[in-house]
């Protein structure tokens, strides 16, 4: 069964190139006049196989060769930020030679159910806004049996603040605004604090309903971590994947955020980026000044290089440690959102690892990274960091 379905009609490919895809999610047609060109570069392919292109010589980090041969169905799943990039990803897959292969990826697990159902042996790999907690990565070494987890950066961006308030566009907010409307301490839209930093905006005396996430959230790890990076003193409460300041309307998943804040005057919440749709997305206080930043996908990746450290927690991993404190400069987003592709470096089945190392070589690519910023508004990832996973994901069998 394909649990898998495409958010969008049309998948949109660099350079022009456009995959189509019905709403159930099978591919309809594929545009591909003489070599598919993605993310600006021809896909040349092998002489030896015309149905297996490998990467072009001109992409900075090479896909590995897609072997037409493979067949087969991965199963994944997680979080909902990824979901949009996913579509692109396992859609672009096809197209490039792997026919043969299925990705069914729920997005209604989110990340913590997600890593739930990884860790219980149900899928091939997870995605999640977060890495393995130190106890779930204990957890996980005994799934990988022979093998080991490994913690994949695949998906930049960053978490919006989305607000519905009627004839309010453009709004800035500070970190220390935000982390008082997410702790209830600030309760209508004119309040003066508010006020202070959106001149010349008329704001109603509306009350702030604040929607947040009820199941166990990457995205919420992450706005967590930002606020107690950035106000310590405002947001006392501990980073978690679990919304830990009571009194909030809780929805689950990412859609069900947007769709709160669509329905309801005078809401605010927060959602990947890519989910923001048609709702207002506010400006983010960056640094301590008077600068207020909208997203974009440069802007991520400057947060990114800023704010980013490696923390391996084994041969492999590439688990990254945020420290949001450290986003100052005008030109980057204040919460950049970074979500990871989990697995093990050995699967029970051969035939699923190779079906694995295959996508995630993909997904680990600049064309794989220029597929995903095309169609989810992503930032590609770092070099460095694709060359890295590059090198894990060679190991995985």
């Amino acid at each position: 069964m394909v649990r898998f379905w495409a958010d969008q009609d049309n998948l949109r490919i660099p350079e022009g190139n456009t995959v189509k895809i019905t709403r159930s999610g099978s591919l309809a047609a594929v545009a591909l006049v003489g070599t598919l060109a993605l993310a600006g570069c021809a896909a040349s392919s092998d002489s030896g196989s015309s149905a297996s292109p490998s990467a072009s010589a001109d992409t900075t980090v090479p896909y590995p060769k897609i072997d037409s041969s493979l067949a087969g169905t991965i199963t994944a799943g997680g979080s909902s930020a990824q979901a949009n990039a996913e579509t692109a990803w396992a859609t672009a897959f096809k197209g490039l030679g792997a026919s043969g292969v299925t990705v069914n990826y729920d997005k209604s697990l989110g990340s913590g159910g997600g890593v739930t159902n990884w860790l219980a042996g149900s899928d091939d790999f997870v995605g999640s806004d977060a890495a393995l907690k130190p106890d779930q990565y204990t957890k996980a070494a005994a799934l990988c049996t022979t093998g080991k987890p490994v913690n994949l950066p695949a998906y930049l961006s960053g978490v919006a603040l989305v607000y519905n308030l009627a004839g309010v566009k453009g709004l800035n907010l500070s970190t220390e605004v935000i982390s008082k409307i997410f702790t209830l301490q600030i309760k209508t839209w004119n309040d003066p604090a508010i006020a202070a930093i959106n001149a010349g905006t008329t704001l109603p005396a509306t009350a702030i309903t604040v929607v947040t996430r009820s199941d166990g959230s990457g995205t919420t790890a992450n706005f967590t971590k930002y606020m107690h990076d950035t106000e310590p003193t405002i947001f006392t409460a501990a980073p978690s994947n679990a919304w830990p300041v009571p009194g909030t309307s809780g929805q689950q998943g990412g859609s069900g955020v947007v769709a709160a804040v669509t329905a309801g005057a005078g809401t605010i919440g927060y959602a990947d980026q890519s989910s923001v749709g048609t709702l207002s997305a506010a400006k983010i206080q960056v640094g301590t000044g008077k600068d207020f930043v909208a997203y974009s996908a440069a802007g991520a990746t400057a947060a990114f290089t800023a704010a980013a450290t490696t923390a391996a927690q084994g041969a492999g991993d590439l688990t990254q440690v945020l420290d949001y404190s450290k986003v100052t400069d005008k030109s980057a987003y204040a919460i950049p959102l970074l979500s990871y592709v989990i697995t093990c470096t050995v699967h029970k089945d051969a035939t699923q690892g190779k079906l694995v190392t295959s996508y995630l070589g993909f997904v680990e690519s600049t064309t794989g990274q220029a597929v995903a910023s095309k169609n989810a508004g992503s930032a590609p990832l770092p070099d460095s960091i694709l060359k890295e996973a590059q090198t894990t994901i060679a190991t995985i069998k």
